[in-house]
C-alpha cells in the first residue's frame, strides 16, 4: 500500500499552519502525517468488490441468445438474449457500486425465471429453458439474501 503525495498539501497550505490559508477548508488538521482526505470522505470505505458473479451471468444469458440465434435462426432468441444479459450486466455494475442496489438485477432474474421456468414447464427441455430458468432462479435468490 503507498501514498500519494500531493503538492498542494504542503505543510504552509494546510489550515493553521504557518504560511497563511488554503482554499482546502474540507481537509482538517488531524490529517497532517497521514493520508490527506477532504471531510465528507472520512469514514467511507475505498474498497469496491466487483460482482462477478452478476457480470457472468448476463454473459451466459447474452451468449445462450447469440447460440440460439446461430443453432436455429431465431432473431427473437438474439434480441432477447442480447436484451436481458445487457440489463443483467447493467445491474451487476450497479451492485459493484452499491451492493444493496439490486433493483435491475433482481427484476430482470425475476422475469428469466419466469418467462424461461414457465417455458421449461410446457416444454419439458433442459436447454435453454431449463438452465436459464434454474440460473435465474439462483441469481433471484443471491441478490434477495444481498437485501438482508
Amino acid at each position: 500500500m503507498g501514498f500519494v503525495v500531493l503538492p498542494c498539501l504542503a505543510a504552509s497550505s494546510v489550515p493553521g499552519s504557518q504560511g497563511g490559508g488554503s482554499p482546502l477548508h474540507a481537509f482538517s488538521q488531524q490529517d497532517r502525517g497521514t493520508v490527506a482526505r477532504p471531510e465528507f470522505l472520512r469514514g467511507k470505505l475505498f474498497t469496491m468488490s466487483v460482482d462477478w458473479i452478476g457480470f457472468g451471468y448476463g454473459l451466459v444469458v447474452a451468449l445462450g441468445g447469440i447460440v440460439g440465434y446461430i443453432r436455429k435462426g431465431s432473431k427473437i432468441s438474439l434480441v432477447a438474449g442480447l436484451l436481458f444479459g445487457l440489463l443483467a450486466c447493467y445491474g451487476a455494475y450497479w451492485v459493484t457500486h452499491d451492493p444493496k442496489d439490486v433493483k435491475i438485477s433482481l427484476l430482470t432474474a425475476f422475469t428469466l425465471t419466469t418467462i424461461m421456468g414457465v417455458r421449461f414447464k410446457r416444454t419439458k427441455k433442459l436447454i435453454p429453458a431449463g438452465i436459464i430458468a434454474g440460473l435465474s432462479l439462483v441469481m433471484v435468490v443471491r441478490l434477495v439474501f444481498r437485501l438482508i
